[in-house]
């Protein structure tokens, strides 16, 4: 049974969505990309924050010695802890890398979210975030219908936008990867899984969706330009074997 510190709010109608065949193609063809970041994710501990598909399908690849999934809702199986992702219950700088799989489009408060996660990890932590771009057919899709696309969709996060906020907060941001080439309503399509990870010679749609990789980085506190300049020039003076005249007046 997985430990309850919120109150359950259960997303029956994105699970049911993601056991459809284009829900199990995307969630399929994302294990495949994520197997490809997390073989350089190493440590004790991967937090996967937000449920995404009844399984533990992303984590499959994962090389960290354990991995938990944070869920708002006691509904999804693979939940291992029920907490509200704005308040995670983990403590400060104790987690390797987190994944935010298309979590922050369905959360109230994305950039909380970001701040949360960003304590959380520890110095050099690893943080990866899946998400769907505005301006593809996927974003037209999800701004068309009524209660999004996915279903319960809150708001669609552009790439930029998140590099930024990542960027404020001293993020080594490495290269972003794209994929999701095939269009939102080729439910179980022969060419649709082919196309979720790549784009083919003659496909001219833009990518759906995008993955974003980032390094926590840890800076040193960097003294005063004139204290920094003092104690330089004593270090030399101290090697140098020069001795120093004193500042009172010889009478």
């Amino acid at each position: 049974m997985p430990t309850t510190f919120g109150p359950s709010d259960p997303d029956r109608a994105l699970r049911e969505w993601l056991a459809t065949p284009l829900g199990q193609q995307l969630l399929a063809g994302e294990a495949q990309l994520l197997s490809r970041v997390l073989d350089g994710v190493f440590g004790l501990e991967l937090l996967q924050v937000g449920a995404w598909g009844a399984s533990r399908a992303l984590l499959a690849s994962s090389r960290t010695q354990r991995q938990t999934i944070i869920t708002p809702s006691a509904a999804c199986a693979a939940g291992s802890v029920i907490a509200r992702h704005d308040a995670l219950p983990v403590q400060t700088a104790s987690v390797d890398a987190v994944l935010l799989p298309h979590t922050l489009e369905f959360d109230p408060d994305p950039q909380a979210l970001v701040r949360e996660a960003d304590r959380v990890l520890t110095g050099e932590g690893q943080l990866i975030i899946l998400g769907f771009r505005p301006a593809s057919l996927w974003g037209l899709r999800a701004r068309a219908a009524r209660g999004g696309y996915p279903p319960d969709l809150k708001q669609l996060l552009g790439e930029r936008r998140l590099r930024d906020w990542l960027s404020l907060l001293g993020y080594q941001l490495l290269p972003t990867r794209h994929y999701l080439y095939c269009r939102p309503w080729q439910a179980g399509a022969p060419d649709c899984t082919r196309r979720i990870l790549r784009r083919g010679l003659f496909n001219l749609l833009p990518p759906g969706a995008y993955l974003i990789h980032a390094r926590k980085q840890v800076y040193r506190p960097l003294l005063p330009r004139s204290r920094f300049a003092t104690l330089l020039r004593k270090r030399r003076r101290v090697l140098a074997g020069v001795a120093q005249p004193t500042t009172r007046e010889v009478p």
